[in-house]
């Protein structure tokens, strides 16, 4: 195998592996520079090749997995190399064959009983490799090495489910599972009640029998009273190492723990500037503790989530809510935010008018949907596709009229009068139904992508839980790993050339102030406004589409302040000005958007924390100079591809100079300062 330059350090994730598998580069094809193309998550690309690319090495084994499964075996990870030295990182990555590796010999012991089972492992040689790389200052992973030979039978699509990779327990099915046991039903009673509600034939869960036995096994192995105990002393800890780590908790008349909030530096940080718009997700427990967990989210400037902190509570109480809310306040210094996102519980509604008066409280549409099938698939039947499509069509209808008219239109069409789960979203339509929230900022949490994003990160610690005194530990982790994967998404965006669509001064003038996600947002509404014609009336303007002869907007504008306002609201709503507006402004010879109209937290350049800034210095000051230069510096070369050339043949020159300079203690002490000053 070729090395890289370095001594480079291997470790086996299982030990009978290192004895048996060779994969080599004999046994695959060397990569092609020429044959690389990006790869995400959702790529369409049926079998890995040579080259292939992947923005982390979790979607390159996400994407391996999936094709084993179809081709009718599983895999796991084999080894990992990095290169010698302390924080160097990985490297390369290995996945292989579930039968690759042969069967570990194990030292008989008298007296202990041996489990005679049978091992699956053969020796198998298909395996995929990934190496890390650096491309522009973002790294990635890249195939190069590829082999799907197989010397065992590959199996067919109904037996490869069985595989232990592919038989998993979701957390809604482990609370659904915790619920039944407090019953006193049946392991097979259990299974037979989760197949009724998913509406799926019997044997065709994604787990078996003897999955939930192992998992209620585990829930009788945990000591809460001790774990509560480890869990208060590994935050003290933490508090110890760094004295902006927050967190609060309650003991219970007989000194046991009762409820416990945190939040972590960056997460108060990230609140200050992204605050304005939260989800309170409170949908998730600890099973093996049986504990509500309570999640803070939002999103940032780039369209990625933001981890604002967590609580674990003994209960879900009128009195434990508001205890979780009035120390999230405290936490990010009793500023509350605009608006707060939940799922449908009538104690959490009433704690968030108790102790958030002024925040609007809307429902998480993703958490309402993600009910549909336990509550409409049997009744519907074939049709429930079908009111699908027209529940959202109505969702994200514009005027309280037409969400009436069609509500009323679609509870007779499918004939759900009765339907009691259809009463209760009618009696709380003004706290889910778009019609009703538009004039508030939700900063983009009512559409279905970032739910896709914070579902990922929170499954991230979830499916790693262990011990509770852990937990805390394993949510840095997933909020560190967030961050980081968040600042090469945002690395990568600003290298994209941005394509103008309307060669309009207001949208050049858009794109060199807002980050590209905002940017992109604002752009759909700037290609709509030329079909848009607007006439201007007494009090305002009227805009419609330039096919329509009735109905259509009023905008308001006055140019010697700058105001603008739509009656759709979608400025209010998200921060991004409407069609309508743009069209006035366009008509009225604006060249470019008013400040007030590209908001902060849109913006490329963020303000610093003022709660958590340390005290200034020069050369802190002149380190954020750099930072702004460096991002105008890739803002500007990423517009062409000489511009591209020369900026990289100048910085690695220059970087080379710099790195031939000698280093201070003091200055490597200022730079950590001033490292957490900014971030």
């Amino acid at each position: 195998m070729s090395e890289e330059a370095g001594q480079m350090i291997l470790v086996y994730e299982d030990p009978s592996d290192q004895r048996s598998i060779s994969l080599d580069d004999a046994s695959s094809s060397e990569e092609s520079p020429d044959e690389t193309r990006l790869s995400l998550e959702t790529t369409n690309d049926a079998i890995p090749y040579i080259g292939q690319r992947f923005v982390t090495h979790d979607a390159a084994y996400e994407f391996y997995s999936e094709f084993a499964k179809r081709c009718g075996f599983s895999i796991r990870r084999h080894r990992t190399e990095g290169k010698d030295g302390v924080g160097k990182g990985l490297t390369r990555r290995y996945f292989v064959c579930h039968r690759a590796g042969n069967t570990p010999v194990k030292n008989s012991n008298d007296n202990k009983p041996q489990r005679n089972r049978k091992s699956s492992r053969c020796g198998c040689q298909a395996y995929m490799r990934i190496s890390k790389s650096t491309e522009l200052g973002v790294p990635e992973w890249r195939v190069t090495g590829f082999a799907n030979h197989h010397n065992h039978e590959l199996l067919e699509p109904n037996q490869v489910r069985f595989l232990p990779a592919y038989r998993t327990i979701s957390e809604s099915d482990k609370n659904r599972i915790l619920m039944f046991v407090k019953t006193g039903i049946s392991v097979q009673q259990m299974m037979r009640l989760l197949e009724l509600e998913k509406c799926i034939e019997p044997g065709y869960l994604p787990f078996t029998e003897k999955d939930v036995r192992n998992l209620l096994q585990s829930f009788r192995k945990v000591d809460p009273e001790d774990e509560s105990i480890d869990l208060l002393k590994m935050c003290r800890n933490i508090k110890d190492k760094d004295p902006n780590f927050k967190f609060e908790f309650t003991l219970d008349s007989s000194a046991r723990l009762e409820n416990i909030a945190w939040s972590y530096a960056s997460s108060i940080q990230s609140y200050e500037i992204f605050g304005d718009a939260v989800v309170f997700d409170t949908t998730h427990r600890l099973t093996a503790f049986d504990m509500p967990l309570g999640i803070w989210v939002g999103m940032n400037n780039y369209g990625m989530p933001c981890f604002f902190g967590c609580v674990l509570l003994r209960e879900e109480t009128l009195r434990s809510f508001s205890w979780a809310l009035k120390a999230f306040l405290g936490f990010m210094n009793g500023k509350a935010p605009q608006t707060i996102l939940t799922d449908q519980n009538m104690c959490l509604k009433e704690a968030i008018g108790m102790e958030m008066p002024t925040t609007k409280h809307a429902l998480c549409i993703w958490l309402t949907v993600a009910k549909f099938p336990s509550w409409f698939n049997a009744v519907l039947g074939e049709r429930y596709n079908e009111w699908k499509a027209e529940f959202y069509r109505l969702y994200n209808l514009e005027t309280i009229e037409d969400f009436e008219l069609g509500w009323r239109d679609m509870v007779n069409s499918f004939g759900l009068h009765t339907n009691r789960h259809i009463a209760s979203l009618y009696a709380l339509r003004n706290l889910w139904a778009l019609p009703y929230l538009r004039s508030h900022f939700f900063a983009g949490l009512t559409t279905p992508g970032p739910s896709k994003s914070i579902n990922a990160f929170i499954q991230r610690f979830l499916s790693a839980q262990t011990r509770l005194a852990h937990f805390v530990e394993q949510v840095a982790v997933a909020v560190d790993f967030k961050d980081q994967a968040g600042e090469q998404q945002t690395m990568q965006q600003n290298i994209q050339n941005i394509s103008l669509k309307t060669g309009a001064p207001m949208e050049s003038h858009a794109a060199s102030v807002l980050t590209p996600f905002a940017f992109s947002k604002l752009q759909e509404q700037l290609v709509m406004a030329a079909h848009y014609a607007s006439y201007q009336m007494e009090d305002g303007f009227l805009v419609r589409h330039h096919t329509k002869l009735e109905g259509g907007r009023k905008v308001y504008w006055v140019p010697r302040e700058g105001i603008i306002s739509c009656s759709c609201h979608q400025f209010e709503f998200s921060g991004i000005l409407c069609r309508h507006a743009l069209r006035v402004l366009s008509t009225g010879n604006c060249f470019q958007i008013p400040e007030r109209y590209l908001p902060l937290r849109w913006r490329r350049s963020m303000p610093l924390n003022r709660h958590l800034q340390a005290p200034r210095n020069d050369h802190a000051d002149r380190i954020q100079l750099l930072q702004s230069m460096v991002s105008t510096l890739v803002t500007e070369s990423a517009k062409s591809k000489e511009r591209l050339d020369l900026a990289t043949e100048q910085v690695s020159v220059l970087l080379s100079r710099v790195r031939e300079q000698p280093v201070s203690a003091l200055g490597t002490r200022e730079l950590s300062s001033t490292h957490r000053t900014l971030t």
